[in-house]
């Protein structure tokens, strides 16, 4: 059967963060043994009350087919924001009804918030002693209202293992091709995001841009280079390279650079090497030395530690995980 996720509609719920969910997991399509394709993910929304209308912060309500018993048949539960959570927000608190609801949830579950869908998981204890992360603007807030989780204003997404937390709007995307992407590799997670129209990575740790302005329009982007390089991550690439293919000097590259993609070319390059290799561990049996060369690292030792800072395992564990968990999907 497909992993089951269900959504946790509250009133007050953003209409934008409750879509995520379906939009991401709803359209993650593997193959069987068989070469045909095959859900794996079956999203389910559905209310603390039985069947019926939920408020939303628009000016229209949302009509939700199931109640809180779906909660009980879940692998995964996604909390979406909300802004009418009162004595969860006020107090740290649940509800009554709200607790009668998640008490269905099974031991083990795996539980997910997006943005300020923290204060959910914190009020009823899944963040006691953990690190967590919402929404820049309520963060101070939040560590006022539950002490006792370690809260990181700064990243767009925390993975702990069975409880992930996200950042405002955006970050509930990049965090769901996240947990796609850990379930089964970066191919999925990959094209999902080519039909979602989304960046297929921005890492968990990368900052939220609370402070960074839009850049003003330009005619010059670094686009041209971005993909020359991706065409090219097995050979060196240098910084004066990806300016000279856009006609730009080494200082105006790299300034417009950050401004279009958040980070340095380098960091950038990095990043997608790391994710070059992921896809080979994951899709072939290329040894360890080969993968490195291919993604651009060179040696084996030079992968292992930027998988290692990456990801916290070693490519030898890194294909051996994935393919155990690709085994029991399957």
């Amino acid at each position: 059967m497909p992993h089951r996720v269900v959504v946790l509609a509250l009133d007050g719920l953003l209409p934008f963060e409750l879509g995520i969910p379906q939009r991401i997991f709803g359209r993650s399509i593997g193959t069987d043994s068989g070469g045909k394709g095959r859900k794996l993910y079956d999203v389910v929304t559905c209310s603390i009350r039985p069947p019926g209308p939920v408020r939303t912060d628009a000016d229209f309500s949302i009509l939700v087919e199931h109640g809180p018993e779906a909660l009980a048949t879940a692998d995964t539960v996604v909390v979406p924001a909300s802004y009418e959570l009162g004595p969860v927000f006020d107090e740290g608190r649940l509800t009554d009804e709200l607790a009668a609801a998640l008490a269905l949830v099974r031991p083990g579950t795996r539980m997910v918030s997006i943005c300020t869908g923290s204060y959910v998981l914190a009020a009823a204890g899944y963040l006691d002693g953990r690190p967590a992360t919402t929404h820049w603007s309520s963060a101070d807030h939040f560590q006022r209202t539950f002490p006792q989780v370690r809260v990181d204003p700064g990243v767009l997404f925390i993975d702990d293992g069975d409880v992930l937390t996200s950042a405002g709007v955006a970050a509930g995307i990049d965090l769901c091709l996240h947990l796609v992407r850990r379930d089964h590799g970066t191919a999925v997670a990959n094209e999902i995001a080519r039909r979602t129209v989304v960046p297929p990575h921005r890492d968990g740790g990368q900052a939220q841009y609370i402070h960074r302005p839009v850049p003003e329009p330009q005619f010059a982007t670094t686009t041209g280079a971005r993909a020359w390089a991706l065409t090219r991550l097995d050979r060196p690439i240098l910084l004066r390279d990806m300016a000279e293919h856009e006609a730009m000097s080494v200082r105006t590259f790299t300034r417009r650079f950050r401004e279009e993609v958040g980070i340095s070319p380098g960091q950038w390059l990095t990043q997608q090497r790391v994710e070059r290799a992921r896809h080979l561990l994951e899709s072939t049996d290329l040894s360890i030395d080969q993968v490195a060369r291919d993604a651009g690292f060179g040696t084996a030792t030079s992968l292992r530690q930027h998988l290692q800072a990456a990801l916290g395992v070693p490519p030898t564990a890194y294909r051996r995980t994935f393919r155990s968990s690709a085994d029991t999907a399957s």
